[in-house]
């Protein structure tokens, strides 16, 4: 982040992209925004860390709590415009403090869910990646694969359980 806000460093910002769209995907999409949508406010999100890196200061918070703040107001300011009601998690008590912390153990999740990933088998690994992070039906993993459904759903339900019993092993 310091090399995109002090001399525009365009490689230093294709890694923060690559790092961070894929986990604001996420954050958003978890209020209940559809994955078109999702893409489009991610989008919305890194044009406006490009444009305002200079405005970044690491001693006022840290990289993934500024972006995920921008992600947050960014999401407040679509529902705002279509006059939808705003999801739960993103309604701000009054006198509430910014939620750095929650952020941070978002960032922290992903680390130990990359991990427990990195421990499976790869067919299983492979599986789970198209069904969650993909977002396929298993029957559309079947078409792209070649492999029998069955298998499919095999390999998704034996890699989450063994995910589920890594990142049991890796949470403090």
């Amino acid at each position: 982040m310091i090399a995109v806000r002090d001399t525009r460093d365009r490689s230093a910002f294709v890694k923060l992209f690559d790092h961070f769209a894929p986990r604001l995907k996420g954050f958003v999409m978890r209020s209940g925004v559809s994955s078109h949508q999702a893409e489009e406010i991610v989008q919305d999100v890194m044009l406006t860390i490009w444009r305002r890196a200079s405005t970044f200061d690491p001693h006022r918070a840290q990289v993934s709590a500024w972006i995920y703040q921008i992600a947050r107001n960014r999401q407040i300011d679509i529902a705002r415009k279509e006059n939808r009601p705003m999801p739960e998690e993103l309604k701000e008590e009054p006198g509430s403090a910014s939620d750095a912390s929650q952020i941070l153990g978002v960032e922290q999740e992903s680390v130990y869910l990359k991990q427990a990933l990195a421990k499976l088998a790869p067919e299983q690994r492979e599986m789970i990646e198209k069904a969650y992070l993909g977002e396929l039906t298993h029957q559309e993993i079947s078409a792209q694969t070649g492999l029998a459904l069955g298998t499919v759903k095999s390999r998704i339900r034996l890699g989450l359980e063994r995910l589920k019993h890594e990142l049991k092993d890796l949470k403090p």
